[in-house]
């Protein structure tokens, strides 16, 4: 039996990846560590709360001695880093918080693998840290051309920066040490679980609460949506089969400017769930500094080495996704209550 150490296993994507990983396998464990702040959720793992092959940790990636001990009482196999702040209108207002967990915590975790895998004649066959990581290192591009695993960083954001910071450690302890890594940089996600602060679970939030809908700057900017289930066969894909030391860039080959996501999504309600809900909810909002134009990503080397490819058009995942948010409006209510509630209004309604 194979041991994942999964970090941040009770976010959006961690949650999604921990549920599809012992749903395909009966032959893994997996260590599931979430430091459990506003975004981190018990509720995403109801499905395998009862499951033997899932052991829930709270606690914080920065803690070496926790993490030190997780090494110390389990066989870990993999260590698959989901763990991170990730919103960036969070990371304008405190990039230290971001610079400590996304680089340092991800330096802890590192030191942690190579401390337990490291031999006297390299390191353990079949083990492997992966780093889960964003197009937003790559900074923004122009209307034509895509990211590919060999554009220069560019980040823009705090978000991003720490990003590419950690990124760019775990590429250091591929060189260095000839620790067996890996990178992949996915572009944004959608799909169940997701918090609602980040733009489609908010809009559909709002809707149903017919709350304005707010819209950076002219709603132009362009992001490359990728389902979350697709992304979670990446990643699986990656560890299983990867070369040491490469980057892999995820991506879906669906993009979309902010203002069609918003448009698609009042649609969707107004023709399936309230007739009020109509693009009147609209509000253009002052730009997000450092807003980057647009993101795309070129996926040829993952499909090319792997085969894998994204399934989901963005036509079947947004249908998909909101009914999964309508079907689970008490989640909703949940994670939106107490301080994330306070944060939020703050954050959108005094601008």
């Amino acid at each position: 039996m194979k041991t994942y150490l999964v970090t941040g296993g009770a976010g959006f994507i961690g949650s999604n990846f921990v549920l599809y990983m012992l749903k395909k396998y009966n032959d893994v464990r997996i260590i599931n560590l979430d430091k459990l702040t506003y975004a981190g959720n018990l509720e995403n793992l109801k499905e395998v709360e009862n499951n033997p092959n899932h052991i829930f940790v709270q606690g914080d990636i920065c803690d070496k001695e926790l993490v030190e001990g997780l090494f110390k009482k389990y066989e870990i196999d993999y260590v698959v880093n989901f763990a991170a702040e990730s919103h960036v209108d969070r990371s304008i207002r405190e990039p230290e918080v971001f610079a400590k967990t996304n680089v340092l915590g991800t330096v802890n975790l590192l030191n942690c693998a190579k401390n337990a895998w490291e031999t006297e004649n390299g390191f353990k066959e079949g083990v492997k840290y992966l780093q889960v990581s964003t197009d937003e290192v790559y900074g923004s591009l122009g209307e034509t051309g895509y990211f590919t695993e060999t554009t220069p960083l560019d980040s823009h954001s705090p978000y991003s920066a720490s990003k590419a910071g950690a990124d760019l450690m775990v590429k250091a302890y591929w060189d260095t040490y000839k620790m067996p890594v890996n990178i992949t940089r996915c572009s944004n996600n959608y799909g169940p679980y997701q918090f609602p602060e980040k733009l489609i679970p908010l809009l559909i939030n709002n809707c149903l609460n017919h709350k304005p809908l707010p819209v950076y700057g002219d709603g132009l900017n362009i992001r490359d949506w990728l389902y979350v289930e697709d992304h979670c066969k990446a990643i699986d894909m990656v560890i299983n089969n990867g070369r040491l030391g490469e980057v892999y860039n995820i991506g879906g080959h669906n993009e979309r400017t902010n203002i069609q996501i918003v448009k698609t999504v009042i649609a969707y309600l107004n023709e399936n769930v309230d007739k009020e809900i109509t693009e009147d909810l609209i509000k253009f909002v002052e730009d997000r500094k450092g807003h980057d134009r647009r993101y795309g990503i070129d996926p040829t080397k993952i499909k090319e080495e792997l085969g894998w490819y994204p399934e989901t058009s963005f036509e079947v995942g947004i249908k998909k996704t909101i009914q999964w948010y309508l079907d689970n409006r008490d989640w909703m209510k949940n994670v939106t209550s107490g301080e994330y509630q306070k944060y939020y209004e703050n954050m959108y309604n005094n601008r």
